[in-house]
């Protein structure tokens, strides 16, 4: 059965100052599940390039970018940096609105995002946990969350045992006219 992925717009995900291999690994082997467009790393330390946990080999299938600090932090036009950090002030994932194109960032095992990087943000989020996650949950999380409120998949029924209602038929609109050399 294949997987449903949005369609629309795109998503990456990275992390700022990682430094164990096995998290790297599996935050990449979940961005490959889940779709991501690319994944990064910023000012990462020399041994989370040491992968024994991606078992997918992600690179093989999807960019995977390294940059040594957050100055060569290189995203695409109009894609929005969201920051995952614990922070009162931060949006609660549940009702964050996800941006078409967005690039999320954690931070590192036993540390958060520097000031820096939140300064850069254009959203910062957080998961309404009580203690910090491993930062591979977390990213997965927030890769399952961007998928579900994608709207791909319907609502979920009121009631335990009851069918989930049919998601829309999706309507293709009229085709749009336009002349030539304006636009």
């Amino acid at each position: 059965m294949k997987a449903e992925i949005p369609t629309r717009g795109y998503f990456a995900i990275g992390v700022e100052g990682v430094s164990k291999a096995v998290n790297l690994g599996n935050l990449l082997r979940t961005a490959h599940a889940f779709g991501a467009s690319f994944v990064f790393t910023v000012g990462a330390d020399p041994r989370a390039f040491e992968t024994r946990a991606d078992t997918s080999k992600a690179p093989s299938h999807l960019p995977v970018y390294h940059w040594a600090s957050l100055d060569a932090l290189a995203l695409p036009k109009g894609c929005s940096l969201v920051g995952v950090e614990l922070l009162d002030e931060a949006t609660v994932l549940p009702v964050f609105a996800h941006p078409v194109r967005a690039a999320y960032i954690l931070g590192p095992e036993r540390g958060a995002l520097s000031a820096a990087v939140l300064a850069r943000c254009d959203h910062v989020i957080r998961i309404p946990s009580a203690f910090s996650l491993n930062l591979a949950t977390a990213g997965a999380i927030v890769m399952y969350d961007r998928m579900r409120a994608s709207g791909r998949f319907g609502t979920r029924p009121v009631a335990e045992g009851a069918l989930p209602p049919a998601p829309p038929v999706h309507v293709q609109g009229a085709p749009k006219r336009r002349r030539r050399g304006v636009d």
